[in-house]
């Protein structure tokens, strides 16, 4: 266990924190669980750049990393369309998820093959998250009325769906000659 796992391993525990924070009847509560998930943020920025600037890179890091930030982003989603309630939230968060869920198997089922290369993360991966983070953070630090930050904060959101539906597409064509069937081949 090394500083960057533990970083890892401290962004999973924060999630019960953050969604304490975000049921507590108290205004100041928006602004609490939206800290927490911004440190979350950070927190996943920084353990990754500790791990190869330390050369600390680990397979339980490399596991643990990916799945704490899909669990936080995946609980803020759905705090925040319990919270909303509209379609402007819950269509992007759908995208979002349901994103996360093809990849993740792609991901895996392309490992099986010996093809993973062929499938990794991309620039485009990284404005997607830029663009969540920020969108997700800014909802998670306002209450559901239609104000100019809520309303921000939902094109922020609808921008990296939309950047999330062409990141999958790229993934899909990457991997699409390993999901040819044999039968084409015959």
């Amino acid at each position: 266990m090394n500083i960057p796992n533990l970083i890892t391993v401290l962004r999973v525990l924060l999630i019960p924190i953050f969604i304490l924070l975000f049921y507590l009847p108290y205004q100041w509560s928006y602004l609490a669980s939206s800290s927490v998930f911004a440190f979350a943020a950070a927190t996943d920025w920084l353990d990754g750049y500790l791990a190869r600037r330390l050369e600390q890179s680990t397979p339980f890091g490399a596991f643990l990393d990916p799945v704490a930030d899909k669990l936080m982003v995946a609980v803020a989603l759905v705090l925040l369309v319990q919270e909303h309630g509209n379609l402007w939230l819950t269509l992007p968060a759908a995208v979002i998820i349901g994103r996360e869920i093809v990849v993740s198997a792609l991901r895996e089922w392309m490992a099986e093959l010996g093809a993973r290369a062929h499938v990794a993360v991309s620039n485009l991966g990284k404005w997607k998250t830029a663009a969540q983070m920020l969108a997700l953070v800014i909802l998670l630090a306002n209450p559901s009325d239609f104000t100019f930050w809520v309303l921000f904060g939902y094109a922020l959101l609808l921008i990296s769906a939309g950047l999330t539906l062409w990141s999958m597409v790229q993934y899909l064509r990457a991997a699409w000659p390993h999901l040819k069937t044999d039968v084409e081949k015959k």
